[in-house]
């Protein structure tokens, strides 16, 4: 700030001004009145940053190559002429930028969540929940069914991976992201949601009513089939997953399997690390896994480091729409690391890893930083992996409680044996 110090000004005696000096005086005179009237004039066309209030760490080095004028123009002119400008939320208005800016890299994995999202996101992550037993994700700007899990209301009223749905409780999905999704179909226990699913098959669009419960189910099952070969299931990757598969292959040795099935069918995914560990029972100690990209340019390389104890075990791998993530990381491992066949249908191609950030007001980010790719360097993000022997399930199927892709499994698992 400059400050100008002022000097005390004896009376003027009008009368011994001379003409000219008049005429000079009566010019500054009207350029003040100018400037002061230009200044309340031009208020309104202050640089739009001036007129923004309650908008804090507002960053200094912006890219050179980028003009913010049109936000913040944005913003005067919401301010200034906007039928409801007295009705606004300003901290609403910089969370809605904030997300509209997450939304415009196309990527449905990267997203924003107010404090109150953020805090039911970091609720959910932890513990159990009420809701319907569904994984949902984004899958070519369309919201997706990844997988209904086993025995829960999503599961038995019908739903399948692949399924789109259409709208929440009348709502429509065509803009929404996944986490939006999940917050309209979870709520209490007891209470229903209604899902409108668009099928393959469907004509149009048929609404399915779904009562909520708590979701609780674990992550391993085990049954054993023909020639006492081991049928493992893989629900998820969680806190207890490396237990209750160690306790599945206690039992396959027990039973002295001479094969095992590792169904990955309807597994969206979980803790990358679980992965990586239950790849190191079945692969040799610093056989790659997977390897994560990072920007196209830094690759970091996660391998086997367990027990190697299937290491010689014929394996067959039964996989579907409905297996992401974690779930295609250790598919791909143990096809890349030992040719081990996958049938069923295409995985989901979920790839993608996320980094959450904890912003200083409670709000939180979820970026995508890296992506996943298999051994060989195949990237799972958008493309998924294409079984060895395709096999559908069809609604009749799921009607008669027939599994043909378990059938296959057990036939190529049988010939393993044989070999």
């Amino acid at each position: 700030m400059v400050r100008i110090k002022i000097k005390s000004i004896k009376k003027m005696d009008w009368r011994k001004i001379g003409k000219t000096t008049g005429i000079i005086l009566a010019g500054l005179i009207l350029l003040a009145g100018v400037f002061w009237a230009g200044i309340n004039v031009g208020k309104k066309y202050y640089p739009s940053i001036n007129l923004v209030r309650g908008v804090k760490n507002l960053e200094t080095d912006k890219p050179a190559d980028v003009d913010f004028n049109l936000f913040w123009d944005t913003w005067r002119l919401i301010q200034d002429d906007y039928v409801k400008s007295g009705e606004l939320n300003k901290q609403d208005m910089v969370y809605g930028a904030v997300r509209g800016l997450l939304n415009s890299l196309g990527d449905p994995y990267s997203t924003f969540f107010n404090p109150k999202e953020a805090k039911e996101f970091n609720e959910n992550v932890t513990g159990n929940f009420s809701g319907i037993g569904i994984e949902i994700g984004v899958k070519k700007g369309v919201l997706t069914v990844i997988s209904p899990i086993d025995g829960t209301p999503a599961w038995k009223a019908g739903l399948k991976p692949g399924d789109q749905i259409v709208a929440i409780d009348g709502k429509e999905s065509s803009d929404m992201s996944s986490e939006e999704a999940v917050d309209l179909i979870r709520g209490p226990e007891g209470t229903e949601v209604k899902l409108t699913i668009f099928r393959s098959n469907f004509e149009k669009p048929q609404d399915f009513t779904i009562k909520r419960e708590t979701i609780s189910v674990p992550s391993v099952k085990t049954e054993f089939l023909k020639d006492n070969i081991a049928h493992v299931t893989l629900s998820s990757f969680s806190d207890n997953t490396n237990y209750e598969f160690y306790r599945a292959v206690l039992d396959a040795f027990v039973k002295k399997s001479p094969a095992l099935i590792l169904d990955l069918r309807n597994n969206p995914g979980g803790y990358l690390e679980v992965s990586v560990d239950i790849a190191g029972w079945f692969l040799k100690q610093g056989d790659v896994v997977v390897r994560e990209s990072i920007k196209g340019e830094n690759e970091t390389v996660l391998k086997a480091s367990g027990n190697q104890a299937l290491l010689n075990m014929p394996v067959v791998i039964l996989a579907n729409e409905g297996s992401a993530s974690a779930s295609e990381i250790l598919a791909g491992a143990l096809r890349d690391n030992r040719q081990i066949k996958i049938v069923g249908q295409k995985t989901f191609g979920k790839g993608s890893v996320q980094e959450v950030e904890d912003m200083p007001d409670n709000s939180l980010i979820k970026l995508t930083i890296a992506e996943w790719l298999t051994p060989s360097g195949l990237s799972l993000n958008g493309n998924g992996l294409e079984p060895d022997y395709k096999v559908e399930l069809t609604d009749e199927d799921y009607e008669n409680d027939k599994d043909p892709q378990l059938d296959k499994a057990l036939e190529v698992a049988q010939q393993l044996i044989a070999q």
